[in-house]
């Protein structure tokens, strides 16, 4: 990114988040959870899974497996059919576990508050550090760059890459660190709600209207 693009991309992005409030003032995660540890299991529930799907089976999950040691002693193969629903059941089976132990052996029984700590926890990459960290300890040291996210920041021209962790370096370039932790709310809320991922007639979109090429940008999933 050019210093020239940069600071066209910033003054896009007042004028973005200056919309996103007035349109979602209370966004937050749709994740239900009682727990830091549940939150974990939460978002690494939701790779590839809607969150409504996720809030299905952990109202199930959560009240059979009731605290970590519930899932530090579970049996991996029960463990798999018991999140199912929500795809690659395997690979999230084996990491969920595989933290469960971490977490208690290495972290006495806490999700760790430190973004260089949590990524040692199996499963765990920088979006669901973002937001295992920014909504249990208010800790924000980036931004959780989610498929929303990802082609929001593509279609409204805020980043030229399509790799999550070099967009969220645009991005933490762009976007003063307040508005880091609420931006990725703002956003999945904006496109779940206002502009959906397949091509529609969006020019009198609000953030259309802030970057009119959006309109015929559709980044492919």
């Amino acid at each position: 990114m050019t210093s020239e693009q940069l600071k066209i991309r910033k003054a896009r992005a007042r004028k973005i988040v200056a919309t996103l409030k007035k349109l979602f003032p209370k966004a937050s995660i749709a994740l239900t959870y009682r727990t830091n540890w549940e939150l974990l299991v939460a978002v690494e529930l939701s790779a590839q899974c809607t969150d409504k799907k996720v809030n299905e089976v952990t109202k199930e999950l959560f009240k059979k497996y009731w605290k970590l040691d519930d899932y530090v002693h579970a049996k991996q193969s029960e463990f798999e059919q018991d999140i199912r629903a929500t795809g690659f059941y395997r690979n999230k089976a084996r990491n969920i576990l595989a933290a469960a132990k971490i977490v208690k052996e290495k972290f006495h029984g806490k999700i760790p508050r430190t973004m260089e700590e949590i990524l040692t926890i199996p499963g765990v990459a920088r979006k669901t550090a973002n937001v295992v960290l920014g909504n249990a300890y208010g800790v924000v040291e980036g931004i959780a760059v989610d498929t929303h996210v990802r082609r929001l920041a593509l279609k409204l021209g805020l980043t030229d890459h399509d790799d999550p962790v070099k967009i969220e370096r645009d991005l933490m370039e762009i976007f003063p660190k307040k508005d880091w932790f609420k931006l990725t709310y703002w956003l999945i809320e904006y496109g779940r709600h206002v502009c959906p991922a397949r091509p529609h007639d969006c020019i009198n979109h609000p953030l259309t209207k802030i970057y009119p090429p959006a309109a015929n940008i559709w980044p492919k999933h």
